[in-house]
């Protein structure tokens, strides 16, 4: 059952068999032109997983989400996911509630579900409570466009991603296709697709703002929500744009089984391996594109760090690094100041010995064991001129562990962006 010809799709989770999503403009948002209501249907026997936010402060729908995706060890399914941009419905008390579970028991009563198999999350502005008209309005409105979809289609897949959209730039989708042998011996073509939305207030301890991932592989619960946790651990978990994490994160993975309905894919074997290489890929893909996004960003940051002690340490590392607003600017700045980044370093709480260090930017040698090298500023100026990605390695010479981190530079955009966010 080995993995074979993977390939690279478009329309994100348009491009899952089994799928139906839409995206509309209830009226969340005074530009009425905007989209900002999403809605994923899937068939009655999809399954579901998800990881939220840490934050004390989670907003309603992590709430709401939390208790029904409980439900399916009672044997609840999953079939719906209601997400909308413009509100966060965050910190809004028992109203928020009400509004979440509302706008889950709309859904269900139009798609012919339980309350409990209908999902609910969004994205905006914090401390507002959230009206529950534009549900009234936006999810019709979506029913009715899931039938043009089908599942298949690159533009309502894009529409989708981009009614989920908030300071985000562009529509954030990936997908791939990888095929499988089946039991008998035949060929299945599988799908993996998402979206993801991020480009403030990211840094996460378990995904990035909205993240919705697909397949039509069946798949059981626990199984799915194993390969989700392991899946962002490795990349939503992994990016930092200002250190911030919001009180609304949620990543989610359905797993319609539309490929394969008499075939579940089972842990440890061969093909689930495959599906969760696969699953990594999309969601490193839609974690670049979120670092790519971030907010005034000009420069994706890279930064890799190796030679740790263990784990632990090569996280502490690379995130001191990635946040480090002196590191950040100095990139911004097209400068090889290199010693702010041994300054992350050096203050993250990690084992090493400084004499055993080396570092690198932009593939330039700048500190070896300990020591200064000399390196071209006008090498070094040339290439962040040209480059879109700026790497920046680090070896601490104390152990075999490593990790990377995505975040990217700190301009006065930023700035710009989120002190006029709310007018």
């Amino acid at each position: 059952m080995a993995k074979t010809n993977t390939k690279e799709l478009k329309g994100g989770l348009g491009a899952v068999k089994g799928l139906q999503v839409a995206g509309v403009s209830a009226g969340f948002r005074k530009n009425p032109e905007r989209l900002d209501l999403a809605l994923i249907v899937a068939p009655p026997t999809s399954t579901a997983a998800g990881v939220f936010t840490q934050s004390n402060f989670a907003a309603a729908p992590v709430s709401v989400s939390r208790e029904h995706l409980a439900s399916q060890a009672e044997g609840k399914g999953f079939r719906a996911l209601i997400i909308n941009s413009g509100n966060a419905n965050a910190a809004t008390g028992k109203e928020g509630l009400v509004t979440a579970k509302q706008a889950c028991s709309l859904v269900s009563e139009i798609i012919k579900c339980d309350e409990e198999e209908v999902l609910v999350a969004s994205t905006g502005v914090i401390g507002a409570q959230l009206p529950y008209k534009p549900f009234s309005v936006g999810v019709p409105l979506a029913v009715n466009l899931l039938g043009a979809g089908r599942g298949e289609s690159i533009s309502m897949g894009l529409s989708t991603a981009e009614a989920i959209m908030t300071t985000d730039t562009f529509p954030k989708t990936a997908a791939r296709s990888f095929v499988l042998y089946a039991a008998d011996g035949t060929e299945v073509t599988y799908t993996v697709g998402g979206m993801a939305k991020g480009s403030g207030m990211i840094a996460p301890h378990m995904a990035t703002m909205i993240a919705v991932l697909a397949t039509d592989a069946r798949i059981e619960q626990a199984a799915l929500q194993q390969a989700l946790k392991e899946a962002v651990d490795l990349s939503f978990n992994k990016v930092t744009i200002d250190s911030d994490t919001s009180t609304n994160d949620s990543a989610y993975l359905i797993a319609t089984g539309a490929a394969n309905p008499k075939e579940a894919l089972q842990p440890g074997s061969e093909a689930f391996e495959a599906f969760k290489a696969v699953l990594r890929e999309v969601c490193q893909d839609l974690t670049y594109q979120i670092a790519e996004d971030g907010e005034g960003a000009t420069k994706v940051i890279v930064v890799d760090v190796t030679g740790a002690a263990n784990s632990k340490d090569a996280d502490l590392v690379a995130r001191a690094i990635a946040d480090s607003p002196l590191v950040k600017t100095t990139v911004a700045g097209h400068d090889a100041n290199w010693g702010r980044i041994a300054m992350a370093a050096g203050k993250a709480g990690a084992s090493f010995k400084q004499e055993e260090v080396s570092i690198s930017i932009l593939d330039l040698e700048v500190f070896v064991n300990g020591t200064p090298v000399e390196f071209s500023e006008e090498e070094a100026l040339k290439r962040f001129k040209e480059r879109s990605e700026v790497f920046i390695s680090v070896n601490l010479g104390a152990g075999e562990a490593a990790t990377r981190i995505w975040t990217c530079d700190l301009t006065k955009e930023y700035v710009a962006i989120n002190g006029d966010y709310r007018s």
